[in-house]
């Protein structure tokens, strides 16, 4: 396959509204795109004799990567942060595995990508890029994702999505459905990133730690139950119970305390989102933006976002 001509593609951000940890077990969990994403433009140049990758990465204020890798071989020529890159270049190579065409050295490429939200913040950042460069390539996204970095996958299927989907892994395959969720108390509903940036494959990691002797049969029913109720109820008070119930649940797995502990004061319901102890929380209350952005700005970052301005519906 060539690539001869210029090359864009915008992915969805992504939140996991139920299912946390447990979808790798199989749960019906609740999924959102988001409204926040990632643009990724590649370049074909003439190579001069000299096949080259260069990948420049923007944030929405500024650049944050810039690496210089060599072709056909995409060894590291040039980088400011290698854990990172290692990361991106483990993505690279299994993107040319899969598609051995792709970076042959008979083009050098230019790759830009933009987000419009923080790469701190866990919103998806890394299956974004897995999306467009799976588009780029031909290649299936999913095992893009599986043989490079990892996941469940619900955050690829996000990639794409209008509106929340329900996400399901069933014998390692993906089953994916519209989730109908347009709560009737959204305005109560907002997105508070805790200012801590979480390892969400290392949360997998020492998830498996913890329960790698556990049947969670059980408790995959559960949330599976509590995530098609959750989608489907209209009664605020319901849905705070059902995301209670849910904290709990994980917190007895998981060992750690609700996250509702770490925010005495606060007038309504918390919970989890991602890997426990970093990225988002929901909030769930009566207050309204501003007072919620008051409380949270002395006790987590200040960055709150209402229902509608950070979820695709």
């Amino acid at each position: 396959m060539m690539h001869k001509a210029p090359f864009s593609f915008t992915a969805n951000g992504k939140l996991l509204l139920t299912g946390e940890y447990l979808v790798l077990k199989g749960a019906k969990s609740l999924a959102l795109p988001l409204r926040k994403t990632q643009r990724v433009e590649i370049i074909p140049e003439e190579t001069n004799g000299h096949p080259l990758l260069a990948w420049y990465a923007f944030g929405p204020e500024n650049p944050w990567m810039k690496v210089l890798f060599e072709l056909p071989s995409l060894d590291i020529i040039h980088s400011p942060d290698q854990q990172k890159t290692v990361k991106l270049q483990s993505i690279l190579l299994t993107l040319k595995q899969l598609n051995p065409a792709l970076f042959d050295g008979s083009h050098s490429y230019k790759v830009r990508t933009q987000l419009d939200f923080d790469p701190e913040w866990g919103l998806g950042t890394s299956s974004t890029l897995i999306a467009a460069l799976a588009r780029w390539g031909g290649v299936d996204p999913y095992t893009l994702l599986r043989l490079s970095i990892g996941g469940s996958g619900y955050d690829i299927a996000c990639a794409t999505a209008k509106a929340p989907i329900f996400f399901q892994l069933r014998n390692l395959r993906q089953e994916i459905s519209k989730a109908g969720f347009y709560p009737a108390f959204a305005e109560n509903l907002f997105f508070v990133y805790t200012g801590q940036k979480k390892d969400s494959s290392q949360g997998i990691i020492d998830f498996n730690r913890l329960t790698e002797d556990l049947d969670l049969e059980k408790e995959t029913a559960m949330i599976s139950a509590l995530s098609e109720e959750a989608a489907t109820t209209t009664s605020f008070i319901r849905f705070c119970e059902l995301m209670d119930t849910h904290e709990k649940l994980l917190s007895a797995l998981l060992k750690k305390p609700v996250i509702q502990s770490q925010y005495p004061g606060f007038e309504g319901q918390l919970k989890s989102l991602g890997a426990w102890g970093g990225d988002f929380m929901l909030a769930m209350t009566q207050h309204n933006k501003q007072e919620v952005v008051n409380f949270f700005s002395e006790k987590a970052s200040g960055i709150v976002f209402a229902y509608h301005e950070l979820v695709r519906s």
